[in-house]
């Protein structure tokens, strides 16, 4: 550990009046930003996007289960991450608890890969998983929704852009028969999802600058 200055309790209680005051300001600096991110205006899907599921062949509509909020968290697991990402799966240990929280609260999360439904319920089964993890294939839903985030790249035979395997979060609303795209964010901008990481943020030494060897996979270490 490192060295770190040592002090009376009266010294670390002035130290903590003045962190406490940032932490308030930055409570409400993020209630401000959930609002103008939940104020985004919603834009309808047309696409005809089929996923496959542990049920069948489903469009993105059935994939919210009669809910009328969907979270697709995308998962870096297909041609390119064969093994699975060990970031997306650091993360999806920190959020299957949500799962049925947010099924009570209008809410279905669920992950999707571009690896075949077999080898993702292979893996979700290694873990212990207790989730709905659907197969995008190549239907093209992770390089429209990292198009929306960025400026598009134009398709050609080859493009890495054509085969995109991203860690990232989609957000989308059904009303009135339609789906409607709300929010979007990937790599860093999903790690405030992470416990895990708020949690080591909180501690003496933080989550540290090397993640040669960690973290990994919960069975790798």
């Amino acid at each position: 550990m490192s060295t770190q200055d040592v002090g009376t309790r009266e010294q670390w209680r002035a130290a903590y009046e003045k962190l406490r005051a940032e932490e308030k300001d930055l409570t409400r600096r993020g209630d401000e930003v959930t609002r103008q991110r939940q104020a985004l205006p919603w834009v309808p899907v047309t696409k005809d996007y089929r996923f496959d599921t542990s049920t069948g062949e489903k469009t993105l509509a059935e994939l919210f289960d009669g809910r009328s909020q969907l979270i697709i968290r995308h998962f870096m697991h297909g041609p390119n991450t064969p093994a699975g990402c060990p970031g997306c799966t650091f993360e999806t240990d920190n959020l299957v608890g949500a799962v049925p929280h947010l099924a009570h609260h209008d809410v279905t999360f669920l992950l999707a890969s571009r690896s075949p439904l077999p080898v993702l319920e292979e893996y979700k089964a290694r873990f212990g998983w207790d989730i709905e993890w659907v197969s995008l294939g190549d239907n093209g839903f992770n390089e429209d929704f990292y198009d929306l985030m960025h400026i598009p790249t134009p398709r050609r035979p080859g493009n890495m852009l054509d085969q995109m395997e991203l860690m990232a979060l989609s957000c989308f609303a059904r009303a009135d028969d339609t789906v409607y795209h709300t929010y979007s964010t990937y790599d860093r901008g999903t790690e405030a999802l992470n416990a895990t990481w708020q949690l080591l943020d909180r501690t003496p030494t933080g989550r540290g600058t090397d993640f040669a060897d960690w973290p990994r996979k919960r069975d790798e270490y």
